[in-house]
């Protein structure tokens, strides 16, 4: 006795080493198996370790134990062929560490351990388990199970029930060894996810061919000879062939004639009533109108519910159905009339909103406290998953068959060969799906229950157990689990992300809004229904379409998912075939960008707005296909939008500053002003930015290349003269420029003012200066694709005829000696802008006098500004223009709005200090606030400046290039409307209307105020 406490007491660490949490009950266990002596497990070494690798030692080496009393002698056959067969050894100790159910049902029946060897040939497919399931209740019989002249079964009642469940078990025992060997010995392969469900499905499907059979021989007693043709059509994830070990079959039933109803109701009730308690519940809860609705009906009722009656959620669930049961000619034509009403569903309005709002109401059921361990219905579970390729399937399916898949995997893979969905996002999904259903499938096991949730985070053992069946493994007790719970909470998290990511992708909605039979055109039918949308060329927009979509390549196919909703899209914007033209260009010009198409697809706004743009603007496209990234920024509105201007023009002047060599430089500069001019062209476009932020953005951006050239220049002059810099320069900017009002064609109109640098005299920094100025004109009036950059200094003294720089003590002797009333009204809007701030400044300060005269106006300057306006009106308008719809000099325009300020800032800025400004807007506000004009009247300059400085903007995104007329070709005109933001649609004569209206009470004012009339 003392040896033998001994000998026990001294296995204690030796079975602890293989993971036995109760060693020292291990130890005796394994001694009644005969695996363990006083000095180890000896030549059971291999047994010993197999158990240690299970999910759970324990477990596995209890029901062993029960096993051995269970089998009694038959034991040494059984262990022997554990030392010799590691496929045995694999399967069985797989499923017994982890299942007490199957521990349960071998103890029940100890034979079944058989069924797990190597040399076993297990039924595999579907024909030889249903032939497995015949025989246990004495059906045999070459038809169709459940068909008149198919095989009936000889055992009823409690009996055949019985033997089903036994029969049954034993076939998931099968499938439940395959799917756990390597998990007990890694040398055995390791079967995936998709084998497992599939098997299991199968099985199933068996079962319900075995339980009808049986039904039909219990109908056949009850004395109906003649026996209904039945067809059972399996939904869900029996339909999918992705069932899991514990789980409701849900099916819909179709009798062949209304005759036959009753007798078919009647054995489709006895079906379910065998294959409830030897199986699994049949749930026939999806059939039309649910529990409320008949259990049977004919095929012809099916359709009518369809077409008439039926939720979006039961052509969802459709797309599942199989016929696995029953008559099988009518299942198939069941199939073979339902598809067609599946595949047109996502026609059905609301649809996408719909299958979005059943997602919500599902994941809102589940229990606040249980939310986060919920596998199946809760945020990043099964479901998600689910709902998001199902609503991809119906919405893409319509046009592309490869995507008519029951299977939840098989479809992913297909949305990403077909480039529906990025690869990586396809594989992250498939991936996380797996694991949530091997994690799902690893928790039905313990005890063949019907569960979805996950164990609490606190409770270790579950965790580590869990942790162990679906492979990982750890030095640690609690390690395996926090590695557990981290890997759930990854791939949910993942799944999650990825759902909301494309189940609510704009794009669903755009596509699913075009007609089923516009995505399956024939060429005729195609140019009908362009010309039906608008496009004045069908034909042109048809070659446009070949040529993206041609060849088999993922580009050509991710391009036939975004036209269907691209020429709806296009169709809705004033120029649709120019649109659709742009649209080829940048994506011909972008093929090679691996980013551009993804975004279309996976940012459905992205899409959204590029058509519109597209369909509005030349300009856009002629920048896009330079400047990409800013596609980027259209899911953006803050990024796109509401970029601060002074930020832009930092990052400009960082980035110029990095390059030594001027045209590199300037060629920098030009790179990111094209950035900024897209960006801003765009979000003016979809109407995000107010007007005056665009024409300060534009003025800021100009400013920037301004001060980047200066001082690339200035390092440049500098260089080829022993690197000494002998004076400062500011540049004084003038005109709209200096008023902080750029419109997107504008020139820059400029000043240069220089004084000379320490000892320097004003010569040679006149001298150093001027060459600067030559060479930062040079630069930026290099020929560009881009809108130009054009440095105009013609408002210096003396005009063209003038010195390009001159100091600031120059400039003032000439204004003093020789300066003309026109010459004090353009030095109204200038501003220091670039160069030397402290020199601009102080130019700005010193021409007050010039251009704030005290006193004001005498009457014969009046007059000679007067004159000078009236000369202007008659002798610079372009010869054809329209002085009605001329932005700039034309009645009510920019110039009459201007030059009535400026005569006004003239005359009293002096004693106003309010109105030193050189904004307008600003200007003409602070002209009614003291009191030299009405509030009415400035209001209607405002509002006339605005809109034509808004319309001249509109033109030259329209046309691609400035022009001071509003347009007279309809489209145009309709393009500059769209630009405006009226609404689509609105007649052009309307916006002419608005225009002449506005601009006619703008001219009104003029004449009062400028011209004193």
């Amino acid at each position: 006795m003392a040896n033998s406490n001994s000998s026990r007491s001294g296995s204690v660490p030796s079975t602890a080493r293989y993971g036995f949490s109760d060693a020292s009950r291990a130890g005796d266990q394994l001694r009644r198996v005969g695996w363990w002596s006083d000095t180890g497990p000896g030549e059971s070494e291999p047994i010993v370790a197999a158990l240690s690798r299970t999910p759970d030692p324990d477990l596995a080496l209890l029901s062993l134990d029960r096993i051995r009393e269970a089998v009694g002698s038959g034991w040494v056959e059984l262990s022997r062929s554990l030392g010799g067969d590691i496929g045995l050894r694999g399967r069985l100790f797989g499923v017994l560490g982890d299942s007490t159910a199957f521990a349960d049902h071998l103890v029940a029946n100890p034979g079944d351990w058989h069924r797990l060897r190597s040399d076993t040939v297990q039924p595999s497919t579907l024909q030889e388990r249903t032939a497995v399931l015949l025989a246990s209740v004495g059906a045999d019989g070459d038809g169709v199970p459940g068909t008149g002249g198919g095989p009936v079964a000889k055992l009823h009642g409690p009996e055949a029930v019985s033997a089903l469940r036994s029969t049954y078990r034993g076939l998931l025992l099968d499938v439940a060894g395959n799917d756990m060997a390597s998990v007990a010995e890694p040398s055995l392969p390791t079967l995936p996810y998709e084998s497992v469900a599939a098997n299991l499905s199968d099985v199933a499907v068996a079962a319900l061919r075995a339980a009808l059979s049986v039904a039909v021989a219990e109908l056949q007693r009850s004395g109906v000879d003649e026996v209904p043709r039945l067809a059972v059509i399996a939904m869900g994830k029996c339909g999918g062939r992705e069932l899991n070990y514990v789980s409701d079959v849900d099916v819909v039933f179709v009798a062949h004639s209304e005759s036959e109803i009753p007798a078919a109701t009647r054995l489709a009730s006895l079906m379910m009533r065998v294959a409830g308690p030897a199986f699994f519940e049949v749930d026939a809860a999806l059939r039309p109108e649910g529990k409320a609705g008949a259990l049977v009906r004919t095929l012809d009722g099916h359709l009518s519910y369809y077409r008439r009656w039926a939720r979006t959620w039961e052509f969802q669930a459709l797309l599942k159905a199989r016929p696995v049961a029953g008559d099988e000619e009518l299942g198939d034509r069941y199939l073979e009339a339902v598809q067609p009403l599946v595949w047109t569903a996502a026609e059905r309005e609301g649809f996408v909103v719909d299958v979005r709002s059943m997602r919500r109401r599902v994941e809102e059921h589940v229990p606040s406290e249980l939310v986060e361990r919920e596998l199946k219905l809760g945020r990043g579970g099964l479901r998600d998953v689910e709902f998001a390729v199902q609503l991809l399937q119906m919405v893409h399916g319509r046009s592309d068959g490869s995507l008519r898949s029951k299977s939840t995997l098989d479809a992913l893979l297909a949305l990403g060969d077909g480039g529906y969905v990025a690869r990586a996002d396809a594989a992250d999904l498939v991936d996380s799906y797996r694991f949530l259903r091997t994690v799902e499938h690893r928790l039905q096991l313990r005890q063949l229950r019907r569960t979805h949730l996950f164990p609490p985070f606190d409770d270790a053992d579950a965790l580590t157990v869990l942790a162990r069946a679906v492979g990982l493994r750890s030095s640690g007790r609690n390690t395996a689990a926090q590695a557990l719970v981290g890997e759930f909470r990854r791939h949910g998290n993942r799944v999650r992300r990825l759902h909301e990511k494309l189940f609510y992708r704009p794009l669903l909605e755009a596509v699913a809004k075009v007609p089923t039979a516009a995505l399956r055109l024939t060429t005729s039918a195609a140019v009908e229904r362009l010309a039906a949308l608008g496009y004045t060329s069908p034909e042109g927009a048809l070659r446009h379409i070949g040529a993206l979509t041609s060849g088999m390549s993922r580009r050509a196919s991710i391009q036939g998912t975004l036209l269907p909703m691209l020429l709806d899209l296009l169709a809705n914007t004033p120029d649709p075939d120019g649109g659709l033209l742009a649209y080829r260009k940048v994506s011909e010009a972008l093929a090679e960008t691996p980013w551009y198409l993804r975004l279309l697809r996976d940012e459905g706004v992205v899409a959204e707005r590029l058509a519109q743009l597209l369909g509005t603007s030349k300009l856009v496209p002629e920048l896009l296909v330079r400047a990409p990234e800013v596609l980027r920024l259209l899911s953006d509105t803050s990024a796109l939008a509401e970029r601060d201007p002074m930020e832009a023009a930092v990052s400009l002047r960082s980035a110029v500053a990095r390059y030594s060599e001027p045209q590199r430089a300037v060629s920098a500069a030009r790179s990111l002003r094209r950035h900024e001019l897209l960006r801003i062209a765009c979000g003016d476009l979809l109407g995000l930015m107010e007007p005056t932020t665009v024409f300060g953005a534009l003025s800021n951006i100009w400013v920037a290349v301004l001060e980047s050239a200066l001082d690339v220049a200035v390092r440049d002059v500098a260089s080829r003269s022993d690197g000494e810099i002998p004076a400062r320069i500011a540049v004084i900017g003038m005109g709209r420029l200096g008023g902080n009002e750029l419109g997107y064609g504008s020139d820059a109109d400029v000043m240069f003012v220089c004084e000379p640098v320490g000892e320097a005299d004003e010569r040679s920094a006149v001298r150093f200066a001027t060459s600067v100025v030559e060479q930062v004109r040079r630069l930026l009036g290099a020929p560009s694709q881009d809108p130009p950059l054009e440095v105009d200094i013609d408002l210096r003294p003396e005009g063209r005829q003038g010195a390009l720089v001159r100091t600031l003590d120059s400039y003032l002797t000439y204004y003093r000696r020789w300066g003309e009333a026109w010459e004090a009204q353009a030095l109204l809007r200038a501003r220091a802008v670039a160069g030397d701030r402290d020199l601009g400044e102080r130019f700005c300060h010193a021409i007050d006098p010039v251009r704030y005269p005290e006193g004001g106006l005498d009457e014969g300057k009046v007059r000679e500004i007067r004159r000078i306006k009236a000369r202007v009106d008659s002798e610079r308008l372009p010869r054809g223009a329209d002085p009605a719809t001329h932005t700039k000099l034309g009645r009510g325009g920019l110039a009459d709005v201007e030059w009535t300020l400026q005569l006004l800032q003239l005359q009293h800025a002096h004693a106003f200090p309010e109105l030193r400004t050189t904004s307008t807007v600003t200007g003409l506000r602070a002209a009614a606030a003291v009191g030299v004009m009405e509030t009415g009247d400035a209001d209607e300059l405002i509002e006339a400046w605005t809109l034509a400085m808004r319309v001249r903007n509109a033109v030259m995104l329209v046309r691609g290039k400035p022009d001071d007329q509003l347009p007279k070709h309809t489209w145009e005109l309709s393009a500059v409307a769209a630009a405006l933001g009226y609404p689509a649609g609105v007649d052009t004569g309307e916006v002419v209307d608005d225009y002449l209206r506005v601009t006619r009470h703008a001219r009104a004012v003029v004449e009062r105020v400028f011209y004193g009339s």
